[in-house]
């Protein structure tokens, strides 16, 4: 006595319509072949990779064509800690070995077998394997340091035909996810809500979006470490380069050199401070930021003991801007101008993205006449330009809320330098994409250099609500910023090497420039 699928019954009613033996067997084993490709029911077949193209082992005879295949990381490590049960979630609806928990599997080795694995399928004739990687989608599950370490490996790897890539807000800020239309609260981790997310990622429209390389130098100290930084203390986008290029000008004997890249923004003064001291709380006690809410309310806090909003009183002007650093900016390919700011600005902020501080926008909407009047133009993600925004104190940033609220706009660039001499301090604070570090500064006659320029570009996914905008987007003309759409109080101020060609993101696997990744196997 067995009892037969039910699905397997209706096809022996479709196979006595048909009239036909043959052909009801044949439907049945494909069937069956298609429920041993995919496993157990629950399974979302339209985001489903088979087996095969995962670890190996035998074809399956029938081939379904997922409409959306995806690869999922999570960092189950960022903002409230809800990655464990994610990766469950997502495990349970797709194949497990296309979902990774980023604190057990790094990025660039799991794309380098994935696309190591379809090359060669497709060399074979599997036209499965080519249309996989053809649609396939990335999800990285995280927060702002988590999607940027993904942009920067896909960019790294330099992939035959790079997958484009969605963000699921698990951080605290999430302004890269809020950016381009996937929200800043944390989501759900019930299958519900992961079918929901995943539905959006299947409609989502690609977006290019501008990457920027940052390159750090400094001289190595003659006692001590030869690395001024604590390892353990980087950004995932952010590490040490010893390659000394002799057409780099920047890249000198006896000179420590960091580089890496981000997507968002960098910025460096008090808020990147109150950043570092938010993460060195949450490593040393992780169970204490389980949760969104709180983890920004700490932040809030920690704003407050900084003296972020009573700067004057409680901010020595040796650290404003202004005093630690001088900064030249280049609007012309080979023209560098210095950038003059106020002795006021505490903060600064190079931003790629409409989206800084939890999903504010710093840069706004500055009227035509204004655009003008300054030679800027109005922002996009992917026209080659940093916006570069000043802030006083955290009242200054508060004015963000207001709708026509915004930093201090100082101007627009290709290409900015930031030259850090012997002063009163003997540190300050940086950070890309919410990573803050903090960065040591000369004590003699030596010169730290931290440079940024435009690098290229790579592919999001992006949702109808999103806040970025394009410069190849007809939706996007200039003429969308009226010229009542400003506010009153603006302050107004009037060769590139080998070594730039990567971020180094992934560590573990470089591909030389040239080399088809078919070849590695």
């Amino acid at each position: 006595m067995f009892v037969i699928d039910r699905r397997i019954g209706a096809l022996f009613v479709i196979g006595n319509l048909l009239g036909d033996e043959m052909e009801l067997c044949e439907l049945i084993e494909n069937f069956c072949s298609w429920e041993a490709m995919v496993g157990n029911r629950g399974k979302l077949k339209d985001f489903y990779i088979p087996n095969y193209i995962l670890v190996g082992g035998a074809v399956p005879k029938i081939k379904f064509a997922p409409a959306c295949p995806v690869i999922v990381f999570v960092n189950t490590r960022s903002g409230g800690q809800l990655g464990g049960e994610l990766v469950l979630t997502y495990r349970a609806l797709l194949n497990e070995h296309q979902v990774f928990d980023l604190g057990q599997t790094a990025p660039d080795k799991v794309l380098h077998k994935l696309y190591v694995a379809l090359e060669t399928l497709k060399g074979r004739g599997d036209v499965l394997a080519a249309d996989i990687q053809k649609r396939l989608r990335i999800i990285a599950a995280g927060g702002d340091g988590t999607a940027g370490w993904l942009l920067s490996v896909v960019s790294d790897l330099k992939l035959p035909n790079p997958p484009p890539i969605a963000t699921m807000p698990l951080g605290t800020g999430n302004n890269v996810h809020f950016a381009f239309g996937w929200g800043k609260k944390n989501p759900g981790t019930d299958r519900q809500s992961v079918q929901y997310f995943l539905n959006q990622v299947k409609t989502a429209k690609e977006m290019k979006i501008d990457s920027w390389h940052i390159i750090m130098r400094m001289r190595t100290p003659k006692e001590g470490s030869c690395d001024p930084i604590a390892p353990l203390d980087l950004p995932h986008s952010l590490h040490a380069f010893h390659q000394v290029s002799k057409t780099d000008t920047l890249n000198l004997e006896g000179f420590q050199t960091f580089r890496g890249g981000f997507w968002n923004y960098f910025s460096m003064g008090m808020d990147a401070q109150i950043s570092y001291d938010f993460h060195a709380q949450r490593k040393l006690h992780a169970e204490k930021f389980n949760n969104q809410l709180i983890n920004q309310s700490t932040y809030f806090k920690l704003g407050c003991t900084q003296g972020w909003f009573f700067a004057s009183l409680m901010h020595p002007s040796s650290r404003n801007i202004a005093h630690l650093t001088k900064i030249k900016i280049m609007k012309r390919q080979g023209h560098w101008e210095e950038l003059h700011i106020s002795p006021s600005i505490r903060s600064i902020v190079c931003l790629n993205l409409p989206s800084f501080s939890g999903g504010l926008d710093p840069w706004g909407k500055p009227n035509r006449k204004k655009l003008r009047y300054r030679d800027l133009t109005p922002p996009y993600v992917d026209d080659g330009l940093l916006e570069i925004v000043g802030f006083r104190d955290a009242w200054h940033g508060l004015a963000l809320l207001a709708p026509k609220g915004h930093g201090t706009r100082l101007a627009q660039a290709h290409r900015i330098r930031f030259e850090f001499c012997k002063g009163a301090v003997d540190h300050t604070f940086m950070r890309i994409d919410g990573e803050p570090w903090k960065q040591p500064l000369p004590v003699d006659d030596d010169t730290v250099v931290v440079e940024i320029s435009h690098f290229g570009q790579l592919s999001m996914l992006a949702t109808p609500s999103k806040r970025s905008k394009s410069i190849s987007d007809p939706a996007s003309p200039a003429s969308s910023h009226d010229d009542d759409d400003d506010s009153s109080n603006e302050e107004e101020y009037p060769e590139d090497s080998g070594e730039r060609r990567k971020f180094g993101a992934s560590d573990t696997f470089k591909i030389p420039d040239g080399i088809d990744i078919a070849h590695f196997s």
